[in-house]
C-alpha cells in the first residue's frame, strides 16, 4: 500500500511517501525550488517521492493532506469579522490566496496526481503533528503534546497515543485537551522574533540564539502578556499584540510600552559577553544587551510554559514517555528542560517537527488509525531526502571546469579531510540523502574544528555571511557525548541524534571546544551513531584519533538565506560562493587553490581550478 502526505500553503511545503507504513522518501519543497521556505504546492518534492519509490501518482492508495482547508478558511473569516475594520487589509489579501489556490486543494491534487476523489483525505492539522511524533517514535503508549502557531483553529493540544506492531489492538490518537487560536505560545514567540528584529517563521532560532547573552530581566513583563493558569493552561492578553488582525505587524504600540523600541533588522548585534569588535560602535551596547535580555525572557517564559503543560500532562497519564511536535518543538533549550525537570523519563521529536512533518504525519495518521494497521516504522535518522549517484556529482563537477580526485579508498579519503580541519580548513561535506528537516546531520554539513575559538566567527562572517552571534551545534560520536557534556545516556535519546536537545557542556571542556560552546556554557548536541551514519561517525573518530577530540563543529551547508544545500551542483554553487577551503562530494574531493590542506596532498602543488579530468585515488 502506497500513502501520500502534502503539507503546503503556509511555509516549508513538504511531501512524504509511505509504502506499507515505512518511509520511503521525504522532502521540503524548498530543497528542489531553492526558495527558502517554499510555501507553495510541492510539486517537485511529490515528483522527487514517486520516483524515489518507483510509482506514479495513479499508483497511490491514497493522498492525505496535512490539514483541512474549509475549517482554516471558516477560522480566518471569524477572525476576519470579529476585528474588522483593522483586520481589512489582512483579509483582502488573504482572500486573494484563498479564492486562487487554497480553496482548491482537493482539486489541484487530483488534477497532479491523476487519482480519483475517494483516494484523496483530510487530516487535521495538530492530528497530523502528533502523528508525526508518535508513529514515528518507537513506543507503544506515550503521552503526546503539540504546540505551535496555529493550525485550523488550534495552537496546543494534549493527550496520548497508543499502538500496536501485531495488529491485534486498536491504534490510538488521543487530543483530549486543546488551546485555540488567537491564544498561541508560538505567535507570540513570533512577535517577540518581529520586534527583534528578525524574520517571523523563519527567525525565531535567532531569538534563541540572542537569549543566551542576556538576562531574563522582563520576565515579569511577558507576564503581563502571557498567563499561566494552574492546570497548564495558558492565555495572552490580546491588547498588546496585533497578528490575530494584521499581516503586517504582530505586537501593539501597547507591546512596546513594555519593551520599548523595536530592534532595526540588521544593526551589529555584540554585547559584553559576546566579545567587542574593536570598530564597534558603543553607543549601540547597551541598545544590544536590552534585546538580549528580552529575548531571554521570552525564552524562558515559553519554557516555563512548555514544562507547566508537560507536567499537568504527566499528572493525568502517568506516561513515562512524551512525544512533541509542532514548530515549538524545535526549541531544543526547552526540549532539555523538559527532559531534565519533568518527570517524563524519555522525548521523542521527529527532525521535521514543523509544518513540513505534517506530510509525513498525516500519511501515518491515514495508515494507522483511519486504516488500522499495525506499526512497521521507527525514525531513527534524518536521511530521506534526495541522494545523487556518483555519475551525477561528477557530471556536475566536470560541468564547472572543476579539478577534483576521487578515492575508491573511503579511509583515505576520511584521512584527508580529518588531518584538513585539524589543520584549520573549513569542509563542506556532501553524503548520501539530504536530511529531512531542518538541521544538517551529517550529509549536507559544513564542517570545522570546534577547538578554535576564533572558528564561530570565521564560519558566521566569512562562510555563511550572517550574524556572529549564531551558535554552532557540536556532532559527538554517541559514546562520547557524556564526557563533553552533561547528558547522559545519549543513545537512547532520539532527540539528540536530531540535534533537538540544547544541554550544558562541563565545565573543564567548555575550553576544549570553545567554538560550540555558547555564552551561557551549553550546547545544542548531535550524537552521532556509526549506525546511522557510519561515515560521518568515521570522520569524527578519524578527527578525534588526530586531535583527542572527538567532535566537530557542524553547521547546516548553506549560505544565510537559502535553504540548505540539495543537489551537488547547489553544493558546488555554495562552495565557489563562499570561503569554503574544501569541499567534499562523496568520494570526490575539490580543494581551493591557496587554501590550507594535510596529509598526502600536502605534498603536492595546488592543482589547477581550470582542470577538467579530475584524478583517482
Amino acid at each position: 500500500m502506497h500513502i501520500l502526505g502534502i503539507s503546503c500553503y503556509f511555509h516549508d511545503a513538504a511531501a512524504a511517501l509511505l509504502r506499507d507504513g515505512v518511509l520511503v522518501a521525504a522532502s521540503e519543497e524548498e530543497r528542489f525550488s531553492r526558495k527558502k521556505h517554499d510555501c507553495a504546492f510541492p510539486v517537485q518534492a511529490i515528483r522527487f517521492c514517486l520516483e524515489t519509490g518507483g510509482i506514479r501518482g495513479d499508483d497511490l492508495d491514497y493522498v492525505v493532506f496535512y490539514e483541512k482547508p474549509f475549517v482554516k478558511f471558516q477560522r480566518i473569516l471569524q477572525s476576519s469579522l470579529a476585528t474588522f475594520p483593522r483586520s481589512w487589509r489582512a483579509f483582502s489579501q488573504a482572500m486573494a490566496h484563498w479564492m486562487r489556490e487554497k480553496l482548491w486543494t482537493r482539486s489541484l491534487i487530483q488534477e497532479t496526481l491523476r487519482i480519483p476523489q475517494e483516494r484523496i483525505l483530510f487530516s487535521e492539522h495538530h492530528l497530523s503533528h502528533a502523528a508525526s511524533a508518535f508513529f514515528c517514535s518507537p513506543y507503544v503508549e506515550a503521552a503526546i503534546l503539540t504546540v505551535d502557531g496555529v493550525g485550523e483553529w488550534t495552537t496546543t493540544t494534549a493527550g496520548y497515543g497508543r499502538a500496536t506492531w501485531d495488529g491485534r489492538g486498536r491504534n490510538e490518537l488521543v487530543l483530549s485537551k486543546e488551546i485555540q487560536f488567537p491564544h498561541s505560545l508560538g505567535l507570540l514567540y513570533s512577535a517577540f522574533t518581529a520586534f527583534l528584529g528578525f524574520e517571523v517563521n523563519e527567525g525565531e532560532y535567532k531569538v534563541m540564539g540572542m537569549a543566551p547573552y542576556g538576562k531574563p530581566r522582563y520576565r515579569e513583563s511577558v507576564a503581563r502578556i502571557l498567563y499561566l493558569e494552574r492546570d497548564g493552561s495558558f492565555w495572552l492578553d490580546l491588547d498588546y499584540l496585533s497578528y490575530h488582525y494584521s499581516d503586517r505587524h504582530s505586537f501593539s504600540p501597547k507591546f512596546m510600552e513594555l519593551f520599548g523600541a523595536p530592534r532595526v533588522p540588521e544593526t551589529e548585534f555584540y554585547t559584553r559577553t559576546s566579545g567587542l569588535p574593536s570598530d564597534f560602535d558603543p553607543r549601540l551596547l547597551r541598545a544590544n544587551e536590552h534585546y538580549a535580555d528580552v529575548a531571554a525572557s521570552i525564552q524562558q517564559a515559553t519554557e516555563d510554559t512548555l514544562l507547566a503543560i508537560a507536567r499537568r500532562l504527566y499528572d493525568e497519564t502517568k506516561l513515562p514517555r512524551l512525544c512533541l511536535a509542532g514548530g515549538v518543538a524545535y526549541n531544543s533549550v526547552a526540549n532539555g528542560r523538559l527532559l531534565r525537570e519533568t518527570p517524563f523519563e524519555e522525548l521523542y521529536v521527529q527532525p521535521a517537527a514543523g509544518d513540513s512533518g505534517g506530510a509525513v504525519g498525516a500519511a501515518l495518521y491515514a495508515y494507522h488509525v483511519l486504516l488500522q494497521r499495525p506499526r512497521a516504522f521507527v525514525m531513527d535518522h534524518a536521511y530521506w531526502g534526495a541522494g545523487y549517484s556518483h555519475a551525477e556529482i561528477e557530471g556536475a563537477l566536470q560541468a564547472r571546469g572543476l579539478a577534483f580526485e576521487r578515492f575508491d579508498v573511503d579511509d583515505e579519503l576520511l584521512e584527508e579531510v580529518a588531518g584538513a580541519l585539524a589543520d584549520g580548513a573549513v569542509v563542506g561535506w556532501y553524503q548520501g540523502r539530504t536530511e529531512w528537516g531542518p538541521r544538517a546531520l551529517g550529509n549536507r554539513s559544513i564542517l570545522a574544528d570546534p577547538r578554535r575559538a576564533d572558528m564561530k566567527q570565521l564560519v558566521n562572517e566569512k562562510i555563511k555571511f550572517r550574524e556572529p552571534f549564531r551558535p554552532f551545534a557540536p556532532s559527538i560520536l554517541t559514546d562520547a557525548v557524556s564526557d563533553y557534556l552533561e547528558f547522559d545516556e545519549a543513545e537512547r535519546h532520539y532527540p539528540a541524534r536530531f540535534m533537538l536537545y540544547v544541554a550544558p557542556v562541563r565545565p573543564d571542556k567548555r575550553r576544549i571546544i570553545p567554538a560550540v560552546t555558547h555564552a551561557d556554557g551549553s550546547s545544542r548536541l548531535q550524537a552521532v551513531s556509526p549506525t546511522a551514519n557510519p561515515r560521518y561517525a568515521r570522520l569524527i573518530e578519524r578527527f578525534g584519533e588526530r586531535t583527542g577530540v572527538p567532535v566537530l563543529l557542524n553547521t547546516s551547508f548553506n549560505l544565510r538565506g537559502e535553504p540548505m544545500v540539495n543537489a551537488p551542483s547547489d553544493a558546488i554553487k555554495t562552495f565557489l560562493d563562499s570561503g569554503l577551503d574544501w569541499l567534499v562530494l562523496g568520494p570526490y574531493l575539490v580543494r581551493k587553490p591557496g587554501r590550507p590542506w594535510t596529509g598526502r596532498a600536502s605534498q603536492a602543488a595546488p592543482v589547477s581550478a581550470s582542470c577538467t579530468s579530475g584524478s583517482t585515488r
